[in-house]
């Protein structure tokens, strides 16, 4: 008989983790290996409630069966990836749902958020000067904000903290004050090709844009010829209780991003736009290898299928009230909170401390068995998947009030 090596401890794990991974992360030390619904549990058998779902990613929560089939059935075809020089039905499917669920008449695949907002930077300047003629390449974006990591995408992203070392940044970014028209006005120049933002700006802090503030940008540009590029990544896809958060405003965005619960875990993005945009786009102008592949495409149709099937975007509204209720309840109780905000089941809680303040709540509350994260810097952001249930929001907040009255003692 064949001896089975012993399972290695989970400390020793992290460790070499720690060791031999990128220098960019610093991860919580748990190891987490299967999950179902809302909850998942690490290699030890601890179970957790999970209010971070993936940063947003994991919409259908864990384990979720008709996720589960749909690859299971489209990896025993054997086909997970065929490049863009073909079609694939999964493929076709899920650009006819995403256009048909918004504005867009046309959608670029690609693997995540920061792909989809360079495909948008590309688009936008390439119709500017392809297109129209103009000279205009400049896009405007906002202090906080978060478009990603690549060059373009980090430097449309307006936080100096992600700069840091990478400089110089590329150029034609122009950062402008979030929720202040004003603002915006100012920076329009006679080489402005866009407005891009979010919103709600999820890494910023969980902050949204106002409804009027979003009807003055669109009306700005359409003023002066400019392209409203609206980052859903975070956003999109539910998340808000409409599928798309710029349907809560009436504000019609001329090019969108997608990706995190497109795919409910598995990568995939999107960039969309109208046809009449996408002029600017011709064979060869853009690409990617693996975007739009069969698997990715299949898990994201399957995420469209059972947020329509079960009601979800009803759900995302209903819990959404209820997570409200409970964390203003827990606010009168509670005086280190100092604001909740938020659209949908993307929430943040305002802390009275520092950053450092708010990761001691994030440890006690995963102690006590409940993940989450932060987000500009003193504020917990909450992003469940969209099949949470009341009871869950209770058990969660019971939880983040412990972690508080632990980790800042009155």
């Amino acid at each position: 008989m064949t001896a089975v090596a012993p399972a290695r401890p989970s400390d020793d794990l992290v460790a070499v983790g720690r060791s031999t991974m990128s220098t960019t992360y610093n991860p919580q030390p748990i190891i987490l290996q299967d999950g179902r619904g809302v909850r998942v549990r690490d290699r030890d058998g601890r179970q957790y409630l999970d209010f971070l779902a993936g940063i947003a990613v994991c919409a259908l929560g864990h384990g979720h069966p008709t996720l589960v089939q749909r690859l299971t059935e489209q990896l025993q075809r054997g086909v997970t990836h065929v490049s863009n020089g073909f079609f694939t039905e999964p493929q076709i499917l899920l650009q006819e749902r995403l256009v048909q669920r918004s504005f867009a008449d046309r959608v670029f695949l690609c693997n995540s958020g920061t792909e989809a907002n360079e495909a948008a930077i590309k688009l936008a300047r390439r119709y500017q000067r392809v297109v129209r003629g103009t000279p205009r390449f400049e896009i405007i974006t906002f202090d906080a904000s978060f478009h990603g990591r690549t060059y373009g995408a980090l430097s449309a992203t307006a936080q100096p903290k992600y700069h840091a070392g990478f400089e110089p940044m590329v150029p034609g970014f122009v950062h402008a004050t979030f929720n202040d028209i004003d603002s915006v006005r100012a920076r329009v120049g006679a080489h402005t090709a866009a407005i891009m933002l979010e919103v709600v700006q999820g890494e910023g802090g969980v902050r949204p844009a106002d409804p009027a503030f979003l009807r003055a940008v669109r009306e700005l540009c359409d003023e002066q010829g400019l392209l409203l590029i609206v980052d859903e990544v975070q956003t999109g896809i539910g998340r808000t209780g409409e599928w798309f958060a710029y349907q809560h405003s009436g504000v019609t965005p001329d090019i969108m991003t997608l990706a995190k619960g497109l795919g409910g875990g598995v990568p995939v993005g999107a960039m969309v736009a109208t046809d009449e945009i996408f002029r600017g786009f011709e064979r060869g102008s853009h690409a990617t290898t693996f975007g739009g592949n069969p698997l990715a495409t299949t898990a994201a149709l399957a995420v469209l299928d059972v947020i329509e099937d079960e009601g979800l975007l009803a759900n995302v509204s209903a819990m959404a009230r209820h997570f409200e209720t409970r964390i203003d309840e827990l606010r009168a109780r509670q005086s280190r909170i100092l604001e909740t905000r938020g659209l949908g089941l993307l929430r943040g809680v305002v802390i009275d401390g520092t950053a450092d303040d708010a990761l001691r709540i994030v440890s006690a509350a995963r102690q006590r068995g409940l993940l989450m994260n932060t987000a500009g810097g003193n504020v917990l952001r909450f992003v469940p998947p969209l099949t949470i249930t009341a009871q869950d929001i209770d058990e969660a907040v019971a939880i983040v009030e412990a972690a508080i009255d632990e980790a800042l003692p009155r």
